[in-house]
């Protein structure tokens, strides 16, 4: 019955030491996202940069020109 009592207290329901393992694996579960999608913004930019490069968008555009030839050739 001590356990009950000490739960009635919060909106989560959650006793103090609960709630601090909770948050413990939280923070690091979303350090570790982080960090990964930092790496994977990282890799996707030294690819294929989002910003045109000297010659403007005209790259972009033969690209995605090449890209949709692929595509209705495979679903052709």
């Amino acid at each position: 019955m001590a356990d009950r009592d000490e739960r009635t207290g919060t909106l989560s329901g959650l006793t103090e030491a609960e709630a601090r393992e909770f948050h413990r694996i939280f923070m690091t579960s979303f350090v570790i996202f982080t960090l990964i999608a930092i790496a994977a913004h990282v890799l996707v930019w030294m690819w294929r940069p989002w910003l045109p490069g000297p010659t403007g968008y005209s790259e972009l555009q033969s690209g995605a020109h090449y890209a949709a030839l692929l595509v209705s050739n495979n679903f052709a």
